[in-house]
């Protein structure tokens, strides 16, 4: 709880690019529970819209392009793994929430998108950070699909906050660069 006491919603993204989770995720989940048990308010975000983009980060070739079906299938996968470890529900504070990042990704209108919040990034500011600038330095093809990954995760902190009061954005290292992009997105607009 907050110095108000209060309970802090706080958000972790999976996008659905496999029908099930890998252990290294168990650490993740685990963060939540733990904030949840503290009093807080975690939100599970299933990358549903990030997945049709897919994540650059550490990787040397784009990422394959998955379709509705078997997104939709990974999502029903992943999202039972929640279920195990938070308390999901409406009527308490300390509820864990579900959300899919399609929900609003697909209904966005990519003109008004550009004009709207594309002049809040940069691409000099993108391309200093550090996944960025490894994927630059081995070569790798970067696709414009993919450089457009960073600002639909900064969206997305956008929406949670506006839709969830989410306050708290967690991560791996690797996401440092778009969880600091929704940060900066949240104060400028």
């Amino acid at each position: 709880a907050t110095s108000k006491d209060e309970a802090i919603s706080a958000y972790l993204g999976f996008d659905a690019t496999a029908d099930s989770l890998h252990v290294g995720s168990l650490l993740q989940i685990m963060i939540l529970r733990h904030l949840q048990q503290s009093g807080h308010r975690p939100i599970v975000l299933i990358g549903g819209g990030t997945s049709k983009v897919g994540d650059p980060t550490g990787k040397d070739e784009s990422r394959q392009l998955l379709n509705d079906e078997i997104i939709k299938k990974n999502t029903d996968g992943i999202s039972e793994v929640f279920k195990k470890f938070l308390a999901f529900g409406e009527t308490n504070p300390t509820d864990a929430i579900m959300v899919n990042n399609d929900d609003w990704l697909s209904s966005l209108k990519y003109l008004e998108f550009l004009r709207d919040y594309g002049t809040y990034f940069t691409i000099n500011r993108m391309m200093s950070f550090e996944s960025v600038k490894q994927r630059m330095e081995r070569e790798a093809p970067f696709s414009f699909l993919e450089f457009n990954y960073m600002i639909l995760q900064a969206y997305d902190f956008l929406e949670l906050s506006r839709r969830h009061n989410a306050k708290l954005q967690l991560g791996g290292s690797d996401q440092w660069g778009n969880m600091i992009s929704g940060v900066e997105l949240g104060r400028r607009v």
